[in-house]
């Protein structure tokens, strides 16, 4: 489980192939010394599992259907990432709830600075945006952020100057693809009111599988 709040972005390291997928190292000034083989780690929000440790960098292995549905197969040596450890017992929630299994991809239509922060206009599949609010939050490429519009087939965050020291969208330009998460409350009640699906009632294995 993670929170969409960014520890630090880290620079991709190597690219390789393996079987089935794709071996990435990433090189980070403090992640890699709260990690540990087998923990789980979100790169640009997507939740992986680190399989190697080096003092100043972490490998992981991106396999098909990660690759089919995020931005990782894209990725390329030099590249910023943003990273986030998952969330422990003790610590503090900050951000909003996100798995790190990425909903679908958003394309970038439109970046407008504004005096104090930048808006972001993206472009997102119907899948997505039904399971969006304004003023509610999104995951975009890992960061916890608030809707602020919706209109057609895109909707609008708004970027403060601290996210933009503090992430990889301040490089992110018109165009770009960036991976979606969308809140998991939010997602299970669009779930459970979906007309399409049979509700039945409303018991504790029921509310598991709707992810509570």
């Amino acid at each position: 489980m993670f929170t969409g709040i960014v520890v630090e972005t880290g620079v991709v390291r190597a690219v390789q192939r393996i079987r089935g997928g794709l071996s990435l190292t990433v090189a980070a000034e403090r992640i890699p010394r709260g990690l540990k083989p087998g923990d789980s780690i979100a790169i640009d929000g997507v939740c992986q599992t680190v399989v190697a440790l080096g003092d100043d960098a972490f490998s992981v292995e991106v396999l098909p259907e990660t690759l089919g549905r995020t931005t990782l197969g894209s990725m390329r040596r030099g590249d910023r990432v943003n990273l986030e450890l998952a969330v422990g017992p003790d610590d503090r929630f900050g951000g909003h709830l996100i798995t790190g299994h990425v909903d679908g991809l958003g394309i970038i239509r439109a970046r407008r600075p504004r005096t104090g922060d930048t808006i972001l206009r993206i472009d997102a599949p119907a899948g997505i945006l039904t399971q969006l609010v304004e003023r509610g939050s999104v995951a975009v490429d890992g960061i916890s952020l608030t809707v602020v519009s919706l209109s057609g087939s895109t909707f609008t965050v708004a970027l403060i100057p601290h996210t933009l020291r503090t992430t990889t969208l301040a490089g992110r330009k018109v165009g770009d693809r960036v991976n979606l998460e969308t809140d998991l409350i939010v997602k299970a009640v669009h779930r459970w009111l979906d007309p399409g699906r049979s509700r039945g009632e409303l018991t504790e294995d029921r509310l598991r599988q709707l992810g509570f």
